[in-house]
């Protein structure tokens, strides 16, 4: 659905630090949503895996039950692509923070727990917004706004917060609800528009957290 941009994983993280002997050669691999940190699913990796993963950037497995390595998505298209690599205190256990390329689950699911995404979805809006800047569909609410300008969308800001006020002082429940989803649509909107994310307004309130 998204066009995918991908920067380089980190490779601060050498193979000797882990401890492929414990469990006779295979470390248990966690991944989850770079974005929105969703457990997507756990699979197993070897060294040749893990070379593999981070040369690559992509997840590759080792599949117990083909007895070979298995690049998630090889069939499907729908690679993990990798953004970090993390070690468990232990050294036996990794965990991969990825932005997966479609569904992540052979079922079509985007978790292989089946995890409510609600509280999550400001993630994918966000993905959206994106995808209509990189795959502009004529006569979409965003391109017409993209067209008349930064002025334009940050007006838009503007009316949509004082409408949520308007609504939280003299309307019904769900009337705010739909001012303030109104107002946080276009927020993150006018983000994109200035080339930033809801990560960086994230990174800087946990700057601001005492």
């Amino acid at each position: 659905m998204y066009k995918k941009t991908h920067k380089m994983i980190e490779k601060d993280m050498d193979i000797s630090q882990i401890d492929f002997d414990k469990s006779n050669g295979l470390v248990p691999v966690i991944v989850q949503d770079e974005q929105t940190l969703e457990v997507l699913m756990l699979g197993y990796m070897n060294a040749e895996a893990f070379d593999k993963t981070k040369a690559e950037g992509k997840v590759t497995f080792f599949s117990r039950s083909k007895n070979r390595l298995w690049t998630k998505g090889e069939a499907s298209g729908n690679f993990l692509f990798v953004k970090s690599i993390h070690l468990d205190c232990d050294n036996d256990t990794i965990l991969i923070k990825a932005t997966p390329a479609g569904p992540t689950c052979h079922t079509g699911s985007r978790s292989c727990f089946n995890t409510n995404f609600n509280q999550n979805f400001l993630f994918e809006l966000e993905k959206i917004i994106t995808d209509r800047y990189e795959n502009p569909v004529e006569g979409s609410y965003i391109n017409k706004m993209r067209s008349k300008g930064l002025n334009k969308i940050a007006q838009k800001v503007g009316e949509e917060g004082v409408e949520t006020v308007i609504a939280a002082l003299a309307e019904t429940e769900e009337e705010f609800i739909g001012e303030a989803s109104d107002l946080v649509f276009h927020l993150l909107f006018l983000l994109k528009e200035k080339g930033l994310s809801i990560q960086d307004i994230a990174k800087n309130l946990e700057k601001r957290h005492p």
